[in-house]
C-alpha cells in the first residue's frame, strides 16, 4: 500500500502541475488528500492493534513514510504555486463557494508549513517536521513502556502483585485498581518516576516545535497548532480552562472531600488529610460503584459490540449519510477470528 501510495502521490502531482488538466484543481487536491490519509489511518491502526511484531513494524514504517510524503508536498513549490494561481485568478473550471474553501484550507495548510520561505528554510521545515514525528513516536512508545527496577529494591511483600522477570520487577501501568494502597503507591511512583531519556527526548521535541513555528512566522508552536482550528489562538484556549477551572473548583472539592472520608472511614489509622495522588482513581471509581450499587456485568448486556456498532451506525448516518455495512473478508485480511470489517456506504447525497 504505501509503495502504491507514492506512485499515485507522484501521478496526481503531475496532473496539477501539468498544462493538460482536466478536472478543477480542488478535485485533485482532495484526490490527493485521501490517498494519504486512507493509508496513513489504516497503518496507525495495525501499528496499534496488530499482535504480531513484524506487522506492526511495516505498519509504523508506513505511517513513517506517508508522513515523510505529507511534510514534502507541503513545501513542493511547484504544486503550492498551482493552488494559489487557482486561489488568486480563479480555475479554468467553474469552482464553487465550497470548492474555493477547500483550496483556501489547503493553501493554508501549505503557508503554515513555510511553503513562502527561502529554499533553505523550507528544507530545515522539512527536516524539523521529520525529527518531531519520530522523536514524538519514540516519545510515546517510551511513555507506555514497561518499568523495569532491581527485584531487591522492592519490598518483599510487594512483589507479588508485579511481574518478575530474573532479578527484575517489571510495572506495567499505575495499577489504579487495586485495593492495596501501598501496590498503588509503588505503582504509582515506580511507572512514573523521572527517564533521562523520556526528559531528553521530551526536550529534543519541544525545541524543533519551537523552531519551526518561528521559520513558519508564529510566537510560539501552539499559535501555529490552533491557527484555523475552532479555538485559534492560545488566549483562547487559556480562558476556556480558566473558566472551567473555575467553576469546577468547588464541585471538585465535594468529590474530593467525600474520597477523603471513604479512604478515612475504609482504612485504619488513615485521616482525611492523606488523600494521596495515587488513590484519586482508586476512590474516584469506588465512590461511583458504592453510589451507582450496580456492576459491570448488570449493564454490560445493554453494551454488546452489536449494539455499540449500531449506536455508531446510527450516529454515522445520521451526521453523514454513510452506513456501517458488514463486508467480506479477504483470505488471509484479518489476524483474529473476532475482528471484523466494514465498509462505509454513503446512502444519499450529503448536501
Amino acid at each position: 500500500m504505501r509503495e502504491r501510495t507514492v506512485w499515485e502521490t507522484e501521478k496526481l502531482i503531475s496532473e496539477a502541475c501539468g498544462p493538460d488538466r482536466t478536472r478543477k484543481m480542488v478535485e485533485i487536491f482532495d484526490e490527493l488528500s485521501d490517498t494519504l490519509c486512507k493509508v496513513a489511518d489504516l497503518a496507525e491502526f495495525v501499528r496499534i492493534a496488530h499482535p504480531q511484531a513484524a506487522h506492526s513494524q511495516a505498519a509504523e514504517d508506513a505511517c513513517v513514510s506517508i508522513s515523510g510524503i505529507v511534510e514534502r508536498l507541503n513545501t513542493h513549490q511547484e504544486l503550492y504555486c498551482a493552488l494559489r494561481a487557482i486561489v488568486d485568478g480563479g480555475d479554468k473550471f467553474p469552482m464553487s463557494s465550497l470548492d474555493q474553501h477547500v483550496a483556501q484550507l489547503f493553501l493554508f495548510d501549505f503557508e503554515q508549513s513555510g511553503i513562502h520561505l527561502p529554499e533553505t528554510e523550507r528544507k530545515r521545515v522539512v527536516a524539523l517536521n521529520d525529527s518531531i514525528l519520530q522523536v514524538g513516536q519514540r516519545f510515546i512508545a517510551g511513555a507506555v513502556s514497561p518499568r523495569a527496577i532491581p527485584r531487591d529494591s522492592l519490598p518483599q511483600n510487594l512483589r507479588q502483585f508485579f511481574s518478575v522477570d530474573g532479578d527484575q520487577v517489571l510495572v506495567t501501568g499505575l495499577y489504579a485498581d487495586s485495593p492495596n494502597a501501598m501496590v498503588r503507591e509503588a505503582a504509582y511512583r515506580i511507572y512514573l518516576h523521572p527517564d533521562k531519556h523520556q526528559e531528553y527526548l521530551l526536550s529534543e521535541m519541544l525545541s524543533s516545535r519551537h523552531e519551526l513555528a518561528q521559520l513558519c512566522g508564529f510566537p510560539t508552536f501552539s499559535h501555529r497548532a490552533l491557527k484555523a482550528s475552532t479555538a485559534e489562538t492560545p488566549d483562547t484556549v487559556n480562558q476556556f480552562l480558566d473558566i472551567m477551572t473555575q467553576r469546577l473548583h468547588k464541585r471538585a472539592a465535594v468529590d474530593f472531600d467525600v474520597m477523603k472520608k471513604l479512604k478515612a472511614a475504609t482504612n485504619t489509622g488513615s485521616t482525611e488529610e492523606d488523600l494521596a495522588p495515587w488513590d484519586t482513581p482508586y476512590y474516584t471509581h469506588k465512590v461511583k460503584r458504592d453510589w451507582l450499587q450496580v456492576g459491570s456485568t448488570e449493564f454490560s448486556p445493554y453494551f454488546s459490540l452489536g449494539t455499540c456498532m449500531e449506536g455508531l451506525n446510527i450516529l454515522t448516518n445520521s451526521l453523514y449519510n454513510i452506513s456501517l455495512i458488514s463486508d467480506e473478508l479477504a483470505p488471509g485480511e484479518v489476524w483474529a477470528p473476532d475482528v471484523y470489517k466494514l465498509a462505509g456506504i454513503r446512502t444519499s447525497s450529503f448536501f
